[in-house]
């Protein structure tokens, strides 16, 4: 069946970097369009980066532009999130997504000093 098992989170000062990443399995990950989301305490899951088969195609959510880079490994079935500058406000648990609805159990990712 399908599985996404994401990992690379933790606690990162304001302005720092991280790179989650989501391990896929049970599907052909190299024909599979992956998404990251996020979701901060107390608000909606939000869609931050798409990429689509062999990477030729990204997007982003206007917030992350030119700070967040999303690439995948077909080789290795995994989406990484290379997230720079974090803001506090950006604290909130990742997910990773293979369309349609299939989630990952989520990576932590705190901001804070």
């Amino acid at each position: 069946q399908v599985q996404l098992v994401e990992s690379g989170g933790g606690l990162v000062q304001p302005g720092g970097s991280l790179r989650p990443s989501c391990a896929a399995s049970g599907f052909t990950f190299s024909s599979a369009t992956m998404k990251w989301y996020r979701q901060a305490p107390g608000k909606e899951r939000e869609l931050v980066a798409t990429i689509t088969i062999a990477g030729r195609i990204t997007n982003y959510a206007n917030s992350v532009k030119r700070r967040f880079t999303i690439s995948r490994d077909n080789f290795k079935n995994t989406v990484y999130v290379k997230m720079n500058r974090l803001k506090p406000e950006e604290t909130a648990v990742c997910y990773c997504l293979r369309g349609p609805g299939y989630w990952g159990q989520g990576t932590q990712v705190p901001v804070s000093s």
